[in-house]
């Protein structure tokens, strides 16, 4: 009898193949428009509302500051546990994972809709509270979205067919909230573009209606590892817990009190504070609260099991009300971290260092790019918008296929590197178009690129910016792919999620605390001292590779093979 040869795996659709499996069934098709929903606020918030305040002429360090809403998307999973345990009163009905994301996508709309009847100029404090409110929604959404995306994913719509279809809606909504927004704002006031995008998160919500959702999951099996004898025992874990959310909210309201002395109207006289005094006076502080006090409290919390000091040393009953919510937030902020540096032991060090430098020189400066294209050097937004988001995204997946070729070309590490060395130099090609673009001109001529621009009917200012644009995207792309696929490798499996949540929202943090000193700068230097500055910066992160190449070999020449 002969034998069948076993199945293939099917190859993931790509393209139209894969917008026609997402229209196949219903998951599926609500995934694409969830996607969608997730990707729009964050296109607009974090990208094209920093066109509209350029525009209207808001002082730039303004601008970096206000960038700060951004760290609703790196915090958030502080807040998970409450989106996972709290049930909504009146939307519960929904579902648990509908109610909330039904909840922000109500916020987004009505936030949309009121950034479009406030003027920047007149009330950037009322203007900036609107923003955060729907950054906060939209961090928020993400969340819900998430853990929707795995709990509904099965044979028919398998996880990775789901995250598939979430990234092709998001890319989309990538293009309507940046290019899309950018060429209406050109034919209409910035009012008329947000409201009609209030109007498209609106039509998400009757996406969210019809999705289908789980019932809640059993929590049993979290109290029960955290609760067995030997662990520790629940007053540590409270104390732990208080020490590390006390640090956290400081530094929450730390940053807040501060943004909201940036946007205060100014007295008559009196100056606005200085963002660059502020960063290099709490900078470090919050750095400390948010990622060394946290790691301080899960080696504190492996010494005492180490140790056998202030464990159970019987299983813990089941708990409830306070003592159930204290474990499910121990659980995403602790427990993640005292597994990493068990693991890890010293090593934890460098790779936070790496983590938290690695997409720096990219991240300190993504917020100004609007209003350096629009208001310094003087592009229109069709140009900006075909430029920036339509080249630009292409250019983004050339630099993600890039990676996964070096991956499997010269290995890893190499990749991380190069992650690292790229990026950096493409902030000197900024300095350089900043500056009329000389060295760029030099090199559009050498590849002919300026007659070819002449035989499409373009010109040479075109090209600097594509060619800008394409080196910074194509390095960004493969950084950022090179970076998911290490960080992808280090988590555990146990906590593959919440270690993933938690180490990547450290990526952002210390570039989005650097935007208000950046934006400061821009408006005293210029761009393009500011950029050659930057990419020093790089250093950093290269340097950071280097020592986790380091200790990875150091681990992997101590195993025994």
């Amino acid at each position: 009898m002969t034998s069948q040869p076993s199945p293939q795996p099917n190859a993931r659709p790509r393209g139209f193949a894969l917008l026609r499996a997402g229209l196949a069934n219903r998951k599926s098709a609500v995934m694409l428009g969830f996607g969608f929903s997730s990707g729009l606020p964050f296109a607009l918030l974090i990208g094209t509302l920093n066109a509209w305040l350029g525009e209207v002429g808001v002082k730039l360090a303004t601008i970096g500051v206000l960038s700060w809403i951004g760290l609703s998307y790196s915090f958030k999973f502080l807040w998970s546990p409450l989106v996972d345990r709290v049930r909504l009163p009146c939307l519960e009905r929904l579902g648990r994972r509908r109610s909330w994301i039904l909840l922000c996508q109500g916020v987004l709309v009505a936030g949309f809709a009121s950034l479009s009847q406030t003027d920047p100029r007149s009330a950037i404090g009322a203007f900036a509270l609107i923003a955060f409110a729907a950054a906060f929604a939209s961090a928020t959404q993400d969340i819900a979205i998430d853990a929707w995306r795995i709990d509904v994913a099965d044979e028919g719509a398998p996880l990775d067919l789901l995250s598939a279809l979430n990234q092709f809606g998001y890319r989309t909504a990538s293009i309507v909230g940046g290019a899309v927004a950018l060429v209406m704002a050109a034919r209409m006031p910035w009012s008329g573009v947000f409201l009609v995008m209030a109007g498209l998160m609106a039509l998400a919500m009757l996406v969210t209606f019809n999705a289908p959702d789980t019932p809640r999951a059993d929590l049993q099996s979290l109290h029960t590892d955290l609760g067995a004898a030997g662990e520790v025992a629940a007053p540590a874990r409270a104390a732990l817990l208080f020490v590390v959310l006390a640090s956290w909210i400081w530094a929450l309201i730390t940053v807040g009190s501060f943004m909201v002395r940036m946007l205060a109207p100014v007295r008559a006289g009196g100056k606005l504070p200085s963002v660059a005094d502020f960063t290099r006076g709490q900078g470090p502080l919050i750095i400390i609260a948010t990622v060394v006090v946290p790691l301080a409290a899960a080696a504190l919390a492996n010494a005492l099991k180490t140790r056998a000091r202030a464990v159970s040393l019987l299983p813990e009953g089941v708990p409830h009300g306070l003592r159930a919510a204290a474990n499910h937030t121990y659980a995403a902020l602790i427990a993640p971290l005292a597994e990493l540096a068990g693991r890890l032991g010293w090593g934890v060090i460098t790779l936070i260092g790496f983590i938290l430098s690695y997409a720096l020189v990219y991240n300190i400066w993504a917020s100004f790019a609007f209003p350096f294209y629009l208001d310094t050097l003087h592009y229109t937004k069709d140009e900006v918008a075909f430029a920036s988001k339509v080249f630009g995204i292409v250019m983004t997946m050339l630099g993600i296929a890039l990676a996964g070729y070096l991956f499997a070309k010269i290995g890893r590490f190499p990749t991380v590197l190069l992650g690292a060395v790229l990026p950096p130099l493409g902030n000197l090609v900024y300095a350089d178009l900043a500056e009329g673009g000389v060295r760029i001109d030099w090199f559009a001529h050498l590849l002919r690129l300026d007659a070819l621009a002449q035989i499409l009917g373009s010109n040479e200012r075109m090209v600097r910016l594509l060619l800008a644009i394409c080196y910074e995207n194509v390095s960004v792309g493969l950084a950022l792919t090179a970076f998911v696929a290490y960080l992808s490798g280090v988590v555990s499996k146990r906590y593959t999620a919440i270690q993933y949540a938690l180490l990547g929202s450290l990526t952002s943090l210390v570039g989005t605390l650097g935007r208000g000193v950046v934006g400061e700068a821009f408006g005293t230097y210029g761009y393009a001292p500011v950029f050659r500055w930057t990419a020093l910066a790089g250093l950093v992160s290269v340097v950071f590779v280097g020592l986790e190449w380091m200790r990875v070999a150091r681990v992997s020449r101590a195993v025994p093979g």
